[in-house]
């Protein structure tokens, strides 16, 4: 669907409209102090505001010599066209301090193809990200941010979810700001764009609980990979490997390996995940199923549990004894911790 140009800010018309707020507010109006009137854009159908939230919605982000924002947006999502998409992007052509740095917002159903739906898995399960508080089904990191919607808002049999991710011109991604404000803004979405759709639950996603970070920093990829016993492989003189451990808990765990080329972080080069949340594991739904092809289900203290992994073909081959058997390593390693029994298979 063709994006509408949304508005263009650039720090001076941001310090004049600041300058005509502050008279205002000398005069008892007050606009600029309560968030309303004209000053302040909007982005993404009305979910995000100008100078909330992190920096990069602020006037901060354009304190680099030439810097403007720009925005564009979709039609919003609907009962009819279940989608939408949104982008936010600060940049400047200024030949002394060129940048450009892109915010995607996109609400609609998980991909079909499985190819595809796996790519999106890697990226948004990734081990740099936390879980949500409150039990809400998603993640957030400095960089990127989903939440799986409830079933009403599922789209021919598939989850729908809302992500951010960011995009910026030397290639991967950048910071949008501290996770529990990337998070704040994940959650503004969603409400704003399952209310469009017309599926927003009862009582809409909200956050009242601190996150929980996830336990360390990426580091280089080890033995046994992410301290999952079994998990071994042999990487090789020549290739640079990094790892994440992510989220270690009771319904959840994820572990993301990556090649590294110089200072950019390449391809996913695997991906371990447990997911005992039923929203979270109803992500893998419609993937191809079975040890041999790195997905099977299990039900652990009634709860229904997938176990997921996958080796992208640059580490194919080099599970040791072998990839089949670091899957049923990772399988039986999580089950013990979790306490999931052999019986308790479905």
């Amino acid at each position: 669907m063709a994006g509408k140009a949304q508005g263009r800010q650039s720090r001076m018309p941001a310090l004049m409209a600041a300058g005509v707020a502050a008279a205002l507010a000398a005069t008892g109006l007050g606009l600029w102090a309560t968030d309303s009137g004209p000053f302040r854009d909007t982005y993404c159908w009305g979910a995000w505001q100008q100078d909330s939230g992190p920096e990069f919605l602020g006037e901060g982000a354009l304190a680099r010599s030439g810097a403007e924002r720009r925005a564009t947006e979709s039609a919003p999502p609907s009962a009819d066209e279940p989608h939408g998409t949104c982008t936010v992007e600060v940049a400047s052509t200024d030949v002394r301090a060129t940048f450009h740095r892109k915010l995607v917002l996109e609400y609609g159903a998980v991909p079909a193809g499985a190819r595809e739906r796996q790519a999106w898995i890697a990226r948004y399960l990734h081990g740099s990200a936390s879980p949500l508080p409150d039990e809400l089904p998603g993640f957030a990191a400095g960089d990127r941010a989903v939440l799986v919607l409830p079933s009403s808002c599922d789209v021919e049999g598939r989850p729908a979810a809302v992500t951010i991710r960011t995009e910026r011109d030397r290639g991967g991604g950048f910071d949008i700001g501290p996770r529990i404000e990337v998070a704040g803004m994940l959650l503004a979405a969603a409400r704003t764009a399952a209310r469009e759709a017309g599926c927003a639950p009862a009582a809409p996603a909200a956050m009242s609980s601190p996150m929980v970070k996830v336990a360390g920093k990426d580091e280089l990829a080890g033995t046994p990979l992410c301290r999952i016993p079994g998990l071994v492989f042999e990487f090789g003189k020549t290739a640079s490997y990094e790892e994440q451990v992510g989220v270690v808990g009771d319904r959840l765990q994820t572990c993301s390996v990556w090649s590294v080329r110089g200072q950019v972080q390449d391809e996913p080069a695997a991906q371990f995940v447990m997911a005992g949340e039923p929203r979270i594991a109803a992500l893998f739904e419609g993937l191809p199923e079975g040890v041999d092809r790195g997905l099977v289900r299990t039900v652990c203290d009634g709860r229904r549990t997938v176990f997921y992994g996958r080796v992208e073909p640059g580490l194919q081959g080099r599970g040791r004894p072998g990839d089949r058997q670091v899957f049923e390593n990772f399988v039986a390693s999580v089950s013990k911790r979790i306490g999931c029994g052999a019986g308790g298979g479905a």
